[in-house]
C-alpha cells in the first residue's frame, strides 16, 4: 500500500531523518517504534505531506508520490490521529467530521439530515455510540479519537496512522479503540501504530520497524522478536534494567494526609509518605488518582480532612505556601500544565524559582543561566541552546525541563503525576534512575502511574485507588499485577 525507500529530511544543519525506510501492506497493523528523536515524527510527516523528503522514494500503491500539501495526501488516502485530536470544541460530532465538504441539498444548503445519518451509519460500522449531534466539548480523549477515524472513513482513508493514540486511555477504551483498529485492518485498510508501550504493540501489531537517531534499524514479525530485542535495537545497547531502584533507608513521615473528601471525586484518602520512601499511587484511569494529588499540592479544594507537611498542617487551596513548606508536583499533563511552551529552557526551569533570583526587583541572566546550567547538566537536558524554545524539545526533554523547575526548589516532598508517559524507553530509564537517587538522598516521592511495571518496579508501597477510594496499600515485596489488579478493580482472587 505505501512505501518509503531511504528518505532523508534535514533542517540548516541538523539532520531528522537520514534513512527512512518503511513497507505497509493492507490488511495488517505496522508499529513504528523508537526512542524520542529516532525521527518516527519527521517520517510519519513526510508521508502526510506536512514536509516534503530531501532524498529517496515515496510509493504509494506502487506508484511515485511528492505530496506538498497535507491536503493531498488526504485526497490520496492518508489519514494521520495524533495523541491530542484536534477538534472543533463547540461543534457537533457531525460537523467535525464533515467539516469542509458537508454534503448539500438540491438548492446548495447543508444537509444536516443527510450528514448526520451517514456520520451515525459510520459510527454503526464502527461498533461504538456516539450521538452525531453531540456537542463535541466535554468527550473524552477516547471518543474524540474515534471521531477522527470516523471522519478518515468518510474520507475513504486507505492508509491509518494512529500516534501515541493510547497515552491518555483507560484499559476499556484502550480494547475499544483496538477493536476498532482491528475490524479496518480486516476492511484491508493499512495501518500504523505508534506506541512506547510495548505490551500494547505485541498484542495489536502484526509487524514492528525500530529507527534510531534518524535511521532504519530493522523490520521483523511481531511474534519472532521479544521486547528486550527491541529495546535494544532502539538504544543501541543494553537496558540492564527499567527500574533501577536502589534501596533507600527509610525515615521518618513528612507528608501525611488523613481523611480527605470532596464530594463526588475522592472520599476518605489517607496515607503517609516517608522521608527516602516512593509510594506509588495505582488504580484505573478516572480512579481519582490525580485528583488527590491535586487536592494536596493545594491546586484543588476539598470538603474535610487535612494534610500535613514537616509536622505543621497544609492550608487547603493554597499551592504557592506549599511550594513555599517544601512540596513541589509535576503534573500529568506537562505541556498544558507543567511549562511555558513558547519560553526556552532557562525560563522554564526558573519558573518557581524567580523570586529567590530576584535582586531589586530585577533577574539578571546570569543568575538565571546558572542555575539552568546546573539542572540542565544533572538531568541531561537535550537542547542546542538554554533559550530554546521548550515546545520544540522532545517529550522526554520536556518531563525533564518539568522536572528540573521543581527540584531547583529543593522540595522535601515531590508528588509526580505519570512520569514516564510519552516518553521513549531510554529517558524512561533515565527518570526512573534520578527517582531513586533521590529518594536515596532522603526525598520522599508520591509516584501516580498507570503503568504497572513503573509501580512495580519502582515503589517501596503501593497505594491502590478505585472509584475515589484507597482499597488496598501492599508493601513492595507483596505486590504484584495480580493483587495490584484485583484491588484496582475489586475482583476476588481467582475470579474469572
Amino acid at each position: 500500500m505505501l512505501e518509503l525507500r531511504n528518505v532523508s529530511k534535514t533542517f540548516g544543519s541538523v539532520v531528522a531523518l537520514s534513512d527512512g525506510n518503511l513497507v505497509l501492506e493492507s490488511g495488517s497493523i505496522h508499529a513504528l517504534v523508537g526512542e524520542n528523536g529516532a525521527g518516527k515524527s519527521t517520517l510519519v510527516k513526510i508521508i502526510a505531506g506536512l514536509y516534503r523528503r530531501d532524498q529517496g522514494d515515496y510509493l504509494l500503491r506502487g506508484e511515485s508520490v511528492d505530496f506538498t500539501s497535507t491536503a493531498q495526501a488526504k485526497n490520496a488516502g492518508i489519514a494521520v490521529i495524533y495523541q491530542e485530536p484536534t477538534l472543533f470544541p463547540d461543534l457537533s460530532v457531525a460537523e467535525n467530521i464533515y467539516m469542509g465538504r458537508q454534503p448539500t441539498n438540491r438548492f446548495g444548503r447543508i444537509d444536516r439530515k443527510a450528514m448526520r445519518a451517514e456520520a451515525r451509519a459510520i459510527f454503526e460500522r464502527l461498533g461504538v455510540r456516539i450521538d452525531p449531534d453531540r456537542v463535541t466539548e466535554g468527550l473524552s480523549i477516547a471518543d474524540q479519537q474515534l471521531i477522527e477515524i470516523a471522519k478518515a472513513i468518510s474520507l475513504d482513508a486507505r492508509v491509518l496512522i494512529m500516534d501515541e493514540p493510547t497515552a491518555a486511555l483507560s484499559g476499556n477504551e484502550v480494547a475499544r479503540l483496538f477493536a476498532v483498529a482491528r475490524s479496518l485492518r480486516d476492511e484491508g485498510r493499512a495501518i500504523m501504530f505508534i506506541s512506547h508501550r510495548f505490551d500494547e504493540v505485541f498484542e495489536l501489531c502484526d509487524t514492528i520497524t525500530v529507527m534510531r537517531d534518524g535511521a532504519y534499524i530493522a523490520t521483523t514479525p511481531a511474534h519472532e522478536t521479544t521486547i528486550e530485542e527491541m529495546v535494544r535495537m532502539m538504544v543501541g545497547r543494553d537496558v540492564a534494567t527499567l527500574f533501577p531502584k536502589v534501596d533507600a533507608s527509610i525515615g521518618d513521615v513528612v507528608l501525611h494526609v488523613d481523611g480527605l473528601n470532596r464530594a463526588g471525586v475522592f472520599h476518605d484518602i489517607s496515607f503517609s509518605v516517608r522521608a527516602g520512601e516512593i509510594v506509588g499511587l495505582a488504580g484505573l484511569v478516572g480512579a481519582g488518582r490525580s485528583e488527590v494529588a491535586r487536592a494536596v499540592f493545594g491546586v484543588d479544594s476539598y470538603d474535610s480532612g487535612s494534610v500535613t507537611l514537616l509536622g505543621r498542617a497544609l492550608p487547603a487551596g493554597r499551592p504557592a505556601e506549599a511550594v513555599r513548606r517544601g512540596l513541589a508536583f509535576v503534573p500529568e499533563d506537562r505541556r498544558k500544565q507543567g511549562l511555558v511552551l513558547d519560553s526556552g529552557v532557562a525560563r522554564n526551569l526558573t519558573l518557581a524559582v524567580r523570586d529567590s533570583l530576584r535582586r531589586f526587583g530585577l533577574i539578571r541572566t546570569r543568575d538565571e543561566n546558572r542555575l539552568t546550567g546546573i539542572w540542565a547538566t544533572r538531568l541531561e537536558v537535550k537542547a542546542s541552546a538554554m533559550d530554546t524554545v521548550v515546545g520544540t524539545l522532545s517529550g522526554g526533554n520536556q518531563q525533564k525541563v518539568v522536572l528540573g523547575k521543581w527540584l531547583s526548589t529543593e522540595p522535601k516532598v515531590l508528588i509526580i503525576d505519570e512520569p514516564t508517559r510519552g516518553i521513549d524507553v531510554g529517558t524512561k530509564a533515565e527518570v526512573h534512575r534520578l527517582l531513586s537517587d533521590l529518594a536515596g538522598q532522603g526525598l520522599a516521592v508520591l509516584m501516580i502511574s498507570s503503568e504497572l511495571p513503573e509501580v512495580l518496579g519502582m515503589a517501596d508501597r503501593v497505594l491502590v485507588m478505585r472509584e475515589g477510594r484507597i482499597t488496598a496499600e501492599i508493601d513492595r515485596v507483596d505486590a504484584t499485577p495480580e493483587n495490584v489488579m484485583f484491588a484496582a478493580t475489586q475482583q476476588k482472587e481467582g475470579a474469572r
